[in-house]
């Protein structure tokens, strides 16, 4: 029924006339801004009027290339409900990727924020940018810059009205666009229908996904770049919560200070983030006390972090999720009965990827395509389909016949089911240690050695091996600069020994400065591989 379609629209008019009020706060390099839904509501509606008339109708592509603030949030809802496409592209990424995006998506209109504009000049091919008509600088002046035809955002906004009609849009319309980060070969489009977008949000609003509601304060620190930030702009547009975006690369001390000033109760970004809170705390006074919880995705928490923070009285809500899944997938939220049980058993659940979001279907299959049992032991690797989860990639036949099987996504991810149906990822198909023809996870190794209080941050690759095949070596980065280097690496090795069998034991404890991190902050294996796994490491047999 023409007007009944599941579409992003209903939910900016509810917060808009339930909640007209409430906040929507940004930090910015000029201070905080804050507005309300209504004149969020307006603010989307003018941008709506500037994309009409620069000519964007169904189907074309905005690209963003912006931090978390206000002003990014209005491209969420305005270039969507025009019957464009939103495509966010991670200006962290490098020049060469940035333009093979930007060809690929064919964007028209660019937004980009002042501070990034270094970054996208670097990146800029007049072969690859041919489709960008526009260049749309966030503020209220251009700094110099070689782009054209540029103006800024006030001006592309400009006298355009706040009355508009948003057009009856087709569900199966695409409505976004975010590319996966290519560490292993060219970023890979995927599109977000209008109905795929909804149901991911309706699905997150649930208890059993992040519980979502019109009491929250909502502060996504994973980027607005980086899978629509895990749909946080639409789920807390859709309750009616107050939004609070932290602005360009944002401190610990930042971060904190918005907790505190604007009484955060839901966050959401990588273990590092929080690691680096903890960190901060250790050193200064803050008061957390409004925050509830915070959702950790995009690698594995450790449960010695689920543990911290739950002293600190914040429960974290450990997520699971995949750019082609919108992307949401798994949530570690405790089952009925499981509350009362010890902290150590409670830990354990929380610190695996969860219970599978209702909505998803998956299956968990071994080498020959068979399902394995749910017994916390057998490995396969995890397939899902479900009404949010992309079944193709953007003009990547090759990758589309690689990655699904028929309506299944084929994960990559090797993962271990337990019988309460708590998924718990064993590693990266490319990144579980193989050795001696027995798996040891580099996952579960790296948690059990970040555990250790004097470890910053830790990751394990497999190294090849004359006599095994792989032995996992350990890359800790210190959580001082004046540790015995010599000790913590024989305290690690001794932590390992004592929870897992002889032959998981790293065979070497390499202590560095940092670990090489992708562009959405998940530690870079393949980097380490290249910089450090030289087999002279390991020890000899």
């Amino acid at each position: 029924m023409p007007g009944y379609d599941q579409t992003l629209q209903p939910f900016l008019w509810r917060a808009e006339r339930l909640y007209p009020g409430r906040e929507v706060v940004a930090r910015t390099a000029d201070g905080i801004e804050r507005y309300t839904y209504r004149e969020f509501g307006d603010a989307c509606r003018r941008l709506a009027n500037a994309l009409d008339a620069a000519g964007i109708g169904e189907g074309d592509r905005v690209g963003t290339f912006c931090w978390n603030h206000h002003r990014h949030a209005e491209t969420y809802f305005a270039a969507p409900n025009v019957g464009g496409q939103l495509h966010t592209i991670n200006p962290l990424l490098p020049p060469e990727h940035v333009q093979y995006i930007v060809r690929n998506a064919a964007d028209r209109v660019l937004f980009v924020d002042p501070s990034l504009l270094g970054a996208l000049e670097a990146a800029y091919d007049e072969e690859a940018f041919a489709s960008v008509e526009r260049f749309v600088v966030v503020g209220d002046a251009v700094p110099e810059t070689a782009l054209e035809p540029v103006t800024d955002y006030d001006s592309f906004v400009g006298a355009h009205d706040a009355e508009y009609d948003w057009p009856e849009l087709d569900e199966e319309l695409p409505a976004g666009m975010c590319y996966t980060s290519g560490t292993t070969g060219k970023p890979k489009g995927v599109e977000y229908t209008q109905q795929m977008l909804w149901a991911h949000t309706m699905a997150t609003l649930t208890p059993a996904g992040l519980g979502i509601d019109d009491s929250d304060v909502v502060m996504p620190v994973v980027p607005m770049f980086h899978v629509n930030a895990w749909g946080l702009p639409f789920s807390a547009t859709a309750a009616g919560a107050k939004h609070v975006y932290p602005g360009p690369s944002p401190d610990p001390a930042d971060l904190v200070s918005l907790v505190e000033e604007e009484g955060v109760t839901l966050s959401a970004g990588v273990p590092t983030v929080w690691l680096g809170i903890l960190e901060f705390l250790e050193e200064h006074d803050a008061d957390l006390s409004s925050l509830e919880r915070i959702v950790v995705g995009g690698s594995a928490a450790p449960e010695s972090l689920i543990r911290r923070y739950d002293e600190l009285g914040v429960e974290v809500v450990h997520a699971w999720g995949m750019t082609e899944m919108s992307p949401i997938g798994t949530v570690a939220h405790l089952k009925e009965g499981l509350e009362g049980v010890p902290h150590e058993e409670r830990y354990a659940k929380q610190a695996k990827q969860g219970l599978l979001v209702p909505g998803l279907e998956m299956r968990v299959v071994d080498d020959d395509g068979e399902e394995v049992p749910w017994n916390g032991e057998d490995f396969g690797e995890l397939w899902v389909r479900g009404p949010w989860v992309t079944d193709r990639y953007f003009e990547r036949p090759d990758a589309t016949q690689q990655d699904f099987e028929g309506s299944w996504l084929k994960t990559g991810d090797i993962v271990t089911v337990d019988p309460e149906g708590y998924v718990q990822i064993v590693d990266r198909a490319g990144d579980v240690i193989k050795s001696g023809g027995e798996w040891i996870s580099s996952v579960e190794v790296e948690n059990a050695i970040m555990a250790h209080d004097a470890v910053a941050e830790a990751t394990v690759i497999g190294v090849p091996h004359e006599k095994w095949g792989e032995r996992p070596a350990a890359f800790v980065v210190p959580a001082d600069d004046g540790v015995d280097r010599e000790s913590l690496a024989d305290e690690l090795t001794s932590l390992i020994a004592e929870d897992y069998p002889d032959w998981w034991t790293p065979d070497a404890v390499e202590l560095i400065a940092e670990i090489p991190k992708t562009a959405t902050g998940k530690f870079d294996k393949k980097v380490v591989r290249e910089e450090h796994a030289d087999p002279e490491l390991l020890a000899e047999d």
